[in-house]
């Protein structure tokens, strides 16, 4: 039986699926153990620590007796990214990590995918991807469509608005959501009108989707049902508000649905900007050609060496 690999998680929903997807692009299956610092100065000192080349697991809960006959030990975002290093040190296997480590050294991760929009320096052990990694299969998205369609059975071909929330890049406002979704019912004619909200969705943005005459509704703080899965699978068109890198990835890694953006990003040159233009540019928005990363995973294992 082949070694499993350990995943180092913080907690994050989008950071520990994004760890499982580089699991299972190894072709391993996975342990995971929650990790956390035990304060911001355990944190701060890590960086710190790593500049001088060592790797001490002091200061981080959750690794306490943690060890066994692993493969590798993976990790996704800052909350993991030392525990990642310092651990596979002590067990003497190799480790790799999604996301771009800022502020730690290159040299001890045996592999980095790193998304482009981070623009990752140039290294051996640093593989570039264009989204983030989408933790899903067939069966995930047969049973999401399967309890969609016991809501709502489509009698035709459809257009789906995914709306996330404004983050430190982004805004949302009511008179912007109404707008958008103007000119995207004036696009598809013809066609079915799905939408669902999200938790990050401000109240005042929820009451103007909710007005609108939607043929499938889905607001998240009335329902918490996730129609997503569906969404990607059934969709002819797929609409996703632009600061949703997570949603977007998967829209345009998943199903045959064109996928558009809607473009509540503040202006300057960040990274959700940079990851918006650079799925453009390779004709992953505005089209329906999908991601595909079979090239970088294959890079990875090698780096894995597995």
């Amino acid at each position: 039986m082949e070694k499993k690999i350990l995943i180092l998680t913080d907690g994050k929903a989008g950071h520990e699926n994004q760890s499982r997807a580089f699991v299972r692009a190894l072709g391993r299956e996975a342990d995971v153990v929650r990790v956390k610092f035990k304060s911001g100065f355990r944190k701060a000192m890590s960086y710190f620590l790593d500049r001088l080349g060592l790797a001490s697991l002091e200061g981080i809960e959750g690794l306490e007796g943690v060890g066994g006959d692993y493969a590798a030990v993976v990790g996704t975002g800052s909350g993991t990214f030392y525990a990642v290093k310092a651990l596979a040190r002590r067990l003497g296997v190799r480790c790799g990590v999604v996301l771009y480590p800022r502020g730690y050294r290159m040299s001890g991760f045996d592999c980095i995918l790193a998304p482009s929009f981070d623009r990752p320096a140039k290294s051996a052990n640093v593989v570039e991807i264009p989204a983030n990694l989408v933790a899903a299969d067939a069966g995930f998205y047969e049973a999401g469509r399967a309890a969609f369609l016991e809501r709502h059975v489509p009698k035709c071909d459809a257009a789906a608005v995914i709306v996330g929330g404004p983050n430190k890049c982004s805004t949302m406002t009511a008179d912007w959501m109404r707008s958008e979704l103007e000119r995207v019912f004036a696009d598809c004619k013809g066609l079915e009108m799905w939408v669902t909200t999200s938790r990050r969705t401000p109240p005042e943005v929820e009451a103007v989707v909710d007005s609108f005459p939607f043929d499938y509704k889905l607001i998240y703080s009335r329902d918490k049902f996730n129609p997503i899965p569906a969404f990607v699978t059934l969709a002819k068109r797929l609409y996703v508000t632009a600061e949703s890198t997570g949603m977007l990835s998967e829209a345009c890694t998943f199903g045959t649905a064109e996928v558009f953006a809607l473009d509540n990003l503040n202006p300057g040159n960040h990274k959700f900007r940079r990851f918006v233009e650079n799925l453009k540019r390779n004709g992953h928005l505005d089209g329906s050609r999908k991601i595909d990363m079979s090239e970088q995973f294959a890079a990875a294992k090698r780096l894995m060496g597995l």
